[in-house]
């Protein structure tokens, strides 16, 4: 089973503005300063994107390559997948996703009245979603 990555959608004031960063690129990537120690089992597994306190979209992660200047590109599959809203708090860099990724939205399927992320995770710590 492949590891997942987790990444603020750092800059993008709106999910259309993550769509926006796949669509003028034909190849995207994420470049970082340190490649994970577990960077095999990442291929294959997914980058998800964290926007307004919640993971909101996610992306195949193809493989890994150094940079001229010494850093890392993650490479990435140019397709953007919307997932159900998870709250996830915000943190620097990339971290691996613990517990089970979530689920991708089906062709059609709206998430409706989503909780704002901050929000949502309050509750759940409160116990009451």
């Amino acid at each position: 089973m492949p590891l997942h990555l987790t990444k603020i959608a750092f800059g993008a004031q709106s999910y259309n503005d993550i769509e926006s960063w796949y669509a003028q690129r034909r190849s995207p990537n994420l470049t970082t300063r340190y490649r994970p120690t577990k960077w095999e089992q990442c291929i294959g597994g997914s980058l998800y994107w964290i926007h307004q306190h919640a993971i909101v979209a996610r992306s195949e992660i193809l493989g890994f390559s150094e940079t001229k200047t010494g850093r890392w590109s993650i490479d990435l599959k140019p397709e953007l997948v919307r997932v159900h809203p998870r709250p996830k708090r915000a943190h620097q860099g990339w971290r691996y996703l613990k517990g089970e990724p979530p689920r991708d939205l089906a062709p059609g399927e709206d998430i409706g009245d989503a909780l704002p992320g901050k929000l949502a995770g309050k509750l759940e710590r409160l116990g009451l979603i």
